[in-house]
């Protein structure tokens, strides 16, 4: 991991955004704490959390307890057929 001060990033950004995208981490430092790091993009995309795939996994594992509670999951806004509907919000 390479550490600069942040007037040194302004001054060679270039430099650190090679090595970052080289796969090396660099940590951006202000009076010699740590206060943001420079990653390569292809990491911050493997990173980053994706919503509506942990959103659809939720709504999978959770899909008893929603309709218990009286919460259908339907996947659009809308409306199910008459049979959908009767069959979503049955006992409530």
């Amino acid at each position: 991991m390479c550490t600069a001060s942040i007037y040194d990033a302004r001054n060679n950004f270039s430099a650190l955004v090679k090595r970052a995208e080289a796969g090396e981490h660099v940590e951006l430092t202000r009076h010699d704490k740590p206060v943001a790091v420079i990653i390569s993009y292809e990491e911050y995309r493997e990173r980053k959390p994706n919503f509506s795939n942990w959103l659809e996994k939720w709504r999978g594992e959770h899909a008893d307890c929603l309709l218990e509670e009286g919460l259908p999951f339907v996947r659009s806004r809308e409306l199910p057929d008459d049979e959908e509907a009767e069959r979503l919000w049955e006992g409530k």
